[in-house]
Order: structure tokens, then C-alpha cells, then sequence
């Protein structure tokens, strides 16, 4: 047993199954998160529940969200009585029953023994809002203009007159995100640069002050516009009939979707799942983030990695190249190795801390004294923005560039050093045109290492510069088109925002599991991008490293 033990065969597969295991469990993790992530945006049935309360039968519209099983002895030792109390155990149903300002709650918890009839009635809609959540009922009617159009609308009607309002809706966008904002933007840098005149004690010239009329003139004639578009879009409405036999009015200017769950076909449902997922990569949240997309938060991860990539990659590599090319081999080279490791080591919040501290206030602070003096107390850079965030982590993630890419310098044949320098090379140009293209794939590696850690970090950012909610994205339109100072949103803390912060967190749970799936995804995305970038770099120098 012991000269088995021995050999190496027992330890090979233990290895293997070790190494299985952890797969498994990966897996296993993706697949949980997709089915639960994925499946909430399946157009699940809303059925009509007629329901046997204390008060008498009622009626709910609702999506059956989960069933869980409980003892008979649980239920009557809380007081409720049984039909069958024989029965060993019950099911009870929580039902999505929506409608949220007619509504006590979002959720109700029903008895399967109390459910005496449960319909899946085709002309149920379903009606995605901007502000309240969905609506479940059956629309009856149509407001145009404030008059009644029609008394028996159809499916396609409804269908038809969303897309138009959609398409209006698109319109007033277009004229807040890019018209207005582009004047706000112009009107508030030539108001900077007022108060600088006036801070200094010179006069204002002619042509600020004619700037700023003109852009305030065009801003409040584009802001007119704005209210008379918002305003003929609010007198449309859909007349909806709720649970209780009530004629709703919702305004269509409150309306973002309908489709009726229990009449679409199986390749209808499959159309609207995919438009569903496209709809939550692509737009902005809404109602505290329990509702709508995450297409800020998407590009806030995507664009703080790529800045942090930028600043980190160059440190490390430069730190590496010193303790490895230049510096001697004493205690002191020790020393600092040592160090650089053990900084691998400290907590993520720590680093959030230090870039409060150093970045945001001194550094930041510094810039704002220097070149931003004119909009003081109110801070540009001394305070928490993407910028600071992406040096946070840059710092954070620097000893793994640095050890990664010291190890692949030591892998290169000092012979290689020697005879390029024998052909006449300088040191320098042994380096930037032999060893680190040599010693790529190594830097990559180092970097495929630091966008893993770094993208999925949470703690820091919270004091660096992530938000809640953006009021902006850092790129837009406007000069210089990349804002650093801004403050940004982050798939990691929205994650943490909508599992822990959420006013309503059933309705929120869903969107932790379809935001982790993406958060994943953009991680996972990153890296292979990184890793194709390595193999290419790794086939490119192979040739080289086989003659050597």
C-alpha cells in the first residue's frame, strides 16, 4: 500500500478529480445563475386566481413567482385552518399580482386549498411601465387626445399604438440626451469662464456674454418643446380593466410595453425573451434599479478595466524590467520583492481608502487649486470619479503585473542578452526590441490576471467613485468627449445594490442573478480577448525561443 502510495499514479488522480470537482462546481454555479437570471425575462402566464379568503372570493391576476412546501403542523400551530389537516403537507404559492400603486404589496402568499379556480385568460396583458412596475389587466379601451377612440380595440391595436408611442418617446430622447445636454454643456462652460473674469476682477467680454444669452435663448426654447411633446404624449391613454372590475387609465407617456402572455406562440415568447435580454443590455435602469437595464453600468465596468489596463500595464511592466535588468541582487532588491508580494495580499478596502485619501483628496484637491479655481467649493477632480477609480485599482493590481511579468523575463536565455549586445545593441535596445517582446505573452498573462481581479471589485470603488446612479456616462458628445471626473455606475455594485439596498427586494431578486450572468460574461469576454491577444503574441515569438 505504501509503495503505492509512492508512486505517482494515486496522486495524478486525485489531482484530475480535484481539478473535476472544481469544474463541476463551476458549472454548476453558471448554470444556476443563468436559469435564474435568463428565465426572468421568459413571458411567464399570467392567470386569473379566484381565491377563497375570510372576506369572501376574490379575484387576482397574477404570475405564479414560487412554491414552497410547508408542514400541517406549521401551518395550524400558526393558526390557519385546514380543509384536509390529515395531510401531511400543503403548497403555498407566491403570486406576482403587480399593479403597485393599487396594490398593498407586490406579492401575495396563497394556499393552494384556497385557490378555487386558476384561468390562464388570453386577453391578460401584461403593461410595462416607466415609473410603478408592470400592470396586469385587460385593456378595454383607448384615449386619444383625451377622446375615446374605439370601444372594442384588439390585440394589434394596442400593439400598434405602443410602437408609436415608443417611436415619440424615442423623439423626446433624442432632444433631452443630445440637444439640450449639448447646450447645457456649452452654457455652463461659458458660465465658468464668466466667474473666472469676474473672480479676477476683469470685465466680462462681449462675445462670453452674447454666448451665454444665445445658448440660455435656445435652451429654453428647446425646453418648450420638450414639455409640449411630453405633454401631447401624456393625453394618449390605454383604459385598462383590473382585478376588481375597475376601469384604469394608464397614460401612454408611462407605458414602455404590452404583450398578452397567455395568447403568444412558442416562437412569439422565444422573439420576446431575446427583445427582453436586448432591452436589459441596452437601457438605462429604473425605479431605484429594481427595473429596466444596465447599459451604464455594462459601460462603466468595460471603460474603468480598459483605464485601468492602460495605466497598469506600463507601471508594472517598467517596475519589472528595474528589479530584474537594472537593480542588483542585495538585501534591499529582496526587500522590495517581498514587499511587492505581500501588497497582493492587503484588503481591497484598504486600496479604496489610500485612493481617498492620496488620489481623490490630494491629488484631485491639488488640481482643483491649480485649474479649477474659478469653480470652487464645488470640486471637479477633488472628488470621487471614474478616473481615481481606475488608479485605485491600477495600484491594487500592480503586483500581479509586476510578478508575472518579472517571471517571464527570467525565463529569457541571458545569452540572448549577450548577443545582442555583442552585435552592438545597447542595453535599452536589447530590452525594447528583444526581451519584452520575448516576454509578451508573460506581460499579457499578468494583465489577463489584474482585469480578473479588477473587474470584479466592489469595496474600493464605493469610495473611489462608484454610484447608484449616473447622471451621465463619462464618453459622450461633448469636448473632450472622455469625462474622467465623472462618477460612474459598476455591474458589481449594482449587483450589491439590488440584492441588499432594494426597496423591493422579491421583485429585485431576479435581476441579481441576470446581472451576475452579465457580470460574468463581461469578465469572461475580457479575458478572452486578452488570452487571443497572449496566443498571438506566444506564436508570433515561438520560432525565436525553439532557435534559442
Amino acid at each position: 500500500m505504501l509503495k503505492r502510495l509512492n508512486s505517482s499514479s494515486p496522486w495524478v488522480w486525485m489531482t484530475a478529480g480535484m481539478v473535476s470537482l472544481c469544474l463541476i462546481a463551476v458549472l454548476g454555479v453558471m448554470l444556476l445563475i443563468g436559469w435564474k437570471g435568463l428565465a426572468y425575462f421568459w413571458p411567464a402566464p399570467v392567470y386569473e386566481f379566484k381565491i377563497e379568503t375570510p372576506f369572501g372570493e376574490e379575484t387576482a391576476f397574477g404570475q405564479i413567482y414560487g412554491v414552497e412546501t410547508i408542514s400541517s403542523r406549521q401551518l395550524q400551530e400558526a393558526g390557519v385552518v385546514l380543509k384536509e389537516p390529515n395531510q401531511e403537507e400543503h403548497q403555498r404559492l407566491l403570486i406576482k399580482v403587480a399593479n403597485r400603486e393599487r396594490e398593498a404589496h407586490d406579492f401575495i402568499s396563497v394556499l393552494e386549498q384556497n385557490i378555487l379556480s386558476q384561468v390562464a385568460n388570453p386577453n391578460i396583458a401584461v403593461i410595462e411601465r416607466i415609473e410603478n412596475g408592470d400592470f396586469y389587466g385587460v385593456p378595454v379601451g383607448y384615449l386619444d387626445q383625451g377622446k375615446v377612440t374605439t370601444s372594442s380595440p384588439n390585440h394589434a391595436f394596442f400593439e400598434e399604438k405602443i410602437a408609436l408611442a415608443e417611436k415619440r418617446r424615442s423623439e423626446i430622447t433624442a432632444i433631452e440626451q443630445r440637444e439640450i445636454e449639448k447646450v447645457n454643456y456649452q452654457l455652463t462652460a461659458l458660465k465658468k469662464e464668466k466667474a473666472s473674469y469676474l473672480s479676477k476682477g476683469k470685465a466680462v467680454p462681449e462675445k462670453v456674454q452674447d454666448g451665454i444669452d444665445t445658448l440660455a435663448f435656445r435652451y429654453q426654447s428647446l425646453e418648450e418643446v420638450l414639455m409640449q411633446r411630453r405633454a401631447d404624449l401624456s393625453l394618449d391613454s390605454l383604459i385598462v380593466k383590473d382585478r376588481y372590475g375597475n376601469n384604469v387609465r394608464i397614460a401612454l407617456n408611462n407605458v414602455l410595453g404590452l404583450w398578452y402572455p397567455n395568447d403568444m406562440s412558442g416562437f412569439e415568447k422565444v422573439l420576446h425573451w431575446a427583445s427582453q435580454i436586448a432591452n436589459f443590455v441596452t437601457d438605462n435602469p429604473r425605479e431605484a434599479n429594481s427595473e429596466g437595464g444596465v447599459f451604464p453600468a455594462i459601460f462603466g465596468t468595460v471603460l474603468m478595466v480598459l483605464l485601468m489596463s492602460i495605466m497598469v500595464t506600463p507601471l508594472g511592466v517598467l517596475a519589472a524590467v528595474y528589479l530584474h535588468e537594472y537593480a542588483g541582487k542585495n538585501a534591499f532588491t529582496r526587500v522590495i520583492r517581498i514587499a511587492v508580494v505581500n501588497l497582493a495580499g492587503v484588503p481591497s478596502i484598504v486600496y479604496g481608502v489610500f485612493g481617498l485619501g492620496f488620489f481623490v483628496y490630494f491629488v484631485g484637491g491639488s488640481i482643483d487649486s491649480l485649474f479649477y479655481s474659478e469653480t470652487l467649493p464645488n470640486p471637479t477632480f477633488g472628488t470621487p470619479g471614474i478616473l481615481w477609480s481606475s488608479l485605485t485599482l491600477a495600484i491594487l493590481t500592480l503586483p500581479v503585473v509586476i510578478v508575472s511579468t518579472e517571471e517571464g523575463l527570467a525565463r529569457i536565455p541571458n545569452s540572448v542578452r549577450h548577443g545582442s549586445m555583442a552585435l552592438g545593441a545597447t542595453q535599452a535596445e536589447t530590452l525594447w526590441r528583444i526581451v519584452l517582446p520575448m516576454a509578451s505573452p508573460a506581460i499579457m498573462t499578468g494583465l489577463i490576471l489584474a482585469i480578473a481581479r479588477a473587474a470584479g471589485e466592489v469595496a474600493p470603488l464605493m469610495l473611489v467613485g462608484v454610484v447608484k446612479v449616473a447622471p451621465s456616462l463619462p464618453l459622450d458628445g461633448n469636448f473632450p468627449f472622455l469625462h474622467l471626473d465623472r462618477k460612474f455606475m459598476h455591474l458589481g455594485y449594482h449587483v450589491y445594490d439590488v440584492g441588499f439596498q432594494s426597496p423591493n427586494i422579491e421583485a429585485a431578486r431576479p435581476l441579481v442573478y441576470a446581472t451576475s450572468l452579465l457580470l460574468v460574461t463581461v469578465i469572461v469576454s475580457l479575458n478572452l480577448a486578452a488570452i487571443t491577444i497572449r496566443n498571438h503574441l506566444r506564436e508570433k515569438y515561438r520560432a525565436l525561443e525553439q532557435e534559442i
